[in-house]
């Protein structure tokens, strides 16, 4: 088997994270726990869990010409994340305000900086200098046209393409019909079809024709078959301590796999057990299992 080769066209962050018990209301102000620095981005996050897990990565973005972005490119280079398209401008890097309880849930703003300056052409040009790509993965923490423009180049080459729809945006149809593989959470589900996926009847019609995949966080996910089959992975009970860069976990794991010739079952498998260890560990990078971890998981 030839190697695994992913590309991610995305988003890279820096994560300002607070970890507080109780997270204060409007006008008030609460003690906290702990503040982090550490590396993020949803596109980022599934970059270097894909690396982790042995894949030969490409990452397609724009970093600020700043301290933060400065440290994103040397994260990628020390993780062997090929950064050839990531480009750098003026505009401050991207940046993620994060708000984490102590039932380990979050609460994020994002401020996208250079991310939304990815341009097209580049994005376009990357995708099709990539040697023997096989998956191309988007999230929607940049602008969806340069989304759109990666993924219609990865079709034309004969790649899978994975979007995970977060943070949730209207789809543009020219998109999803590029889309082999969408991964929403719970929330973005209901986002894209107006209910909580509660039960198969509601599940089956999601995407007829279209493969899918809905993370349901501690009750593992479930994958949606094109023919409408519906298969469920429950996922190992853990202490949860920060959700932060699990979603993206998931995908990165569960794009390795597609990589790798695993089944879609197997692959999700995999993406499950990788994202529940990472919700027992603070911050999101910081969060990933090593590659050695990982195997011990497969």
């Amino acid at each position: 088997m030839g190697k695994a080769v992913v590309a991610v066209v995305g988003s890279a962050m820096i994560d300002l994270t607070a970890y507080a018990k109780n997270l204060p209301v409007a006008g008030q102000t609460v003690e906290g726990e702990l503040f982090t620095t550490g590396f993020g981005g949803k596109g980022a996050n599934q970059a270097v869990i894909a690396a982790h897990c042995g894949a030969e990565v490409h990452f397609i973005g724009k970093l600020g010409r700043d301290l933060f972005g400065q440290s994103i490119a040397e994260n990628f280079n020390k993780l062997g994340i090929n950064s050839d398209f990531v480009d750098r401008s003026d505009t401050p890097n991207g940046v993620a305000h994060i708000w984490v309880d102590g039932n380990g849930e979050n609460r994020i703003i994002i401020i996208p900086g250079a991310n939304y300056e990815i341009e097209k052409e580049r994005a376009i040009q990357g995708i099709n200098s990539i040697k023997d790509l096989s998956i191309v993965i988007g999230q929607c923490e940049i602008k969806q046209e340069i989304t759109l423009a990666a993924f219609t180049a990865a079709k034309a080459r004969g790649c899978t393409t994975i979007l995970n729809p977060a943070p949730y945006q209207q789809l543009s149809q020219e998109l999803l019909a590029v889309t082999d593989w969408i991964i929403p959470n719970e929330t973005e589900f209901k986002e894209l079809h107006g209910q909580l996926p509660t039960n198969d009847e509601i599940l089956e019609n999601f995407r007829n024709g279209k493969n899918s995949i809905v993370t349901l966080g501690s009750e593992g996910a479930v994958l949606i078959s094109a023919d409408g089959t519906i298969t469920r992975t429950p996922a190992p009970k853990v202490q949860a301590l920060d959700t932060t860069g699990a979603g993206d976990a998931f995908v990165g794991t569960f794009a390795y796999g597609l990589a790798c010739n695993k089944t879609a079952t197997d692959a999700m498998s995999l993406g499950v057990r990788v994202a529940s260890l990472t919700v027992t560990r603070k911050g999101a990078q910081s969060s990933y299992p090593t590659q050695a971890e990982i195997a011990t998981l497969s």
